[in-house]
């Protein structure tokens, strides 16, 4: 069992690279001219670069109820992830280390757990704490979150502007210095 995840973690993340490299741009100031450019155009809901994030609900791991729209006004990271991903378990502590550096400054985190695709619901609670998770987590437990964002492959990432435009979906694990780069190429 051990090795057939080790191969589907290899296979996500080959994947991922492939991805990265036809179909991502590494220009941060690039992304940042592309969002000024488009900034005066109406924009429409939906799940790519440019769109209008599509606003949902959704319960946290303590209860409270976060609506995406009610962060306008801040950068979003919005992550998909599930606790038995390999490559979700090496981006979280990257994931913490940034939310901490970015404290105050108008960034915010919304870690999606796919509750519908854990094995056991309530090893989200452990790994939080495992992982000295500060970040909002919520749980997406209808699975509609993460279909209607189509996050085949996780994690998965969106960065969204302060005005609620996606300016970027990443496909795979980001690091620290990656998150910092794409949050400052975005106004």
């Amino acid at each position: 069992m051990k090795k057939i995840l080790v191969v589907i973690g290899l296979m996500c993340l080959i994947g991922w690279g492939i991805y990265n490299h036809f179909f991502s741009s590494n220009e941060p100031n690039q992304n940042k001219q592309e969002a000024q450019a488009v900034s005066s155009k109406p924009v429409n809901a939906g799940i790519q670069e440019r769109d209008s994030a599509v606003d949902f609900q959704l319960k946290s791991l303590t209860g409270k109820v976060v609506k995406l729209s009610d962060l306008k006004g801040k950068k979003v990271i919005l992550n998909f992830w599930a606790t038995w991903c390999p490559p979700c378990k090496a981006e979280m502590p990257h994931m913490q280390e940034f939310y901490h550096a970015q404290k105050g400054k108008n960034v915010e985190i919304l870690a999606v757990n796919l509750t519908t695709a854990e094995r056991n619901s309530s090893n989200i609670s452990k790994f939080v704490k495992d992982y000295g998770l500060t970040f909002p987590v919520l749980l997406d437990v209808k699975g509609k979150i993460g279909e209607t964002y189509q996050t085949f492959t996780i994690p998965t990432s969106y960065i969204i502007d302060t005005k609620g435009i996606i300016r970027k979906k990443i496909i795979g694990p980001m690091d620290q210095e990656m998150m910092t780069e794409l949050i400052n190429s975005i106004d």
